[in-house]
């Protein structure tokens, strides 16, 4: 056994918990915590695991390999190796990834209203702000 390849399982196809229903289908794809951000990260450019734990501050790595874990699973994002381990690992948007951007930038846009509704003021824009629209 090779103690330094990756841990965890690999993507595999996961199943829609209401089969038939679409809308159960697009949150198990994009639904949880972290996954939009994660895609509205990755739509601004490919990143290592690293810099996505830097930027997500508040996640921990094993949710954050969760996630990034099941996005590969659904399709949505690509991850490519750039060498033997250690070597970073570069996450990026597949192009059926990219398709659920305006779905992402619908609800950043709604979630900036809501702030504004709710606090009077979007947060400030910093490395986790997710102010910038998307293409």
């Amino acid at each position: 056994m090779d103690k330094k390849a990756p841990s965890g399982n690999p993507p595999t196809s996961r199943s829609n918990p209401l089969p038939g229903c679409p809308m159960a289908a697009a949150f198990a794809a994009v639904g949880g915590k972290w996954k939009l951000t994660l895609i509205y990260w990755l739509a601004h450019g490919e990143s290592h695991f690293a810099g996505l734990r830097r930027r997500a501050a508040p996640i921990t790595p094993k949710v954050l390999a969760q996630q990034l874990r099941e996005l590969e699973a659904d399709g949505l994002v690509e991850r490519t190796e750039t060498g033997p381990v250690p070597a970073p690992v570069i996450y990026r948007l597949t192009p059926y990834g990219e398709t659920v951007l305006p779905v992402v930038e619908s609800v950043r846009l709604w979630g900036e209203a809501h702030l504004e509704r709710t606090h009077g003021q979007v947060a400030p824009s910093d490395r986790m702000s997710c102010g910038r629209a998307v293409a």
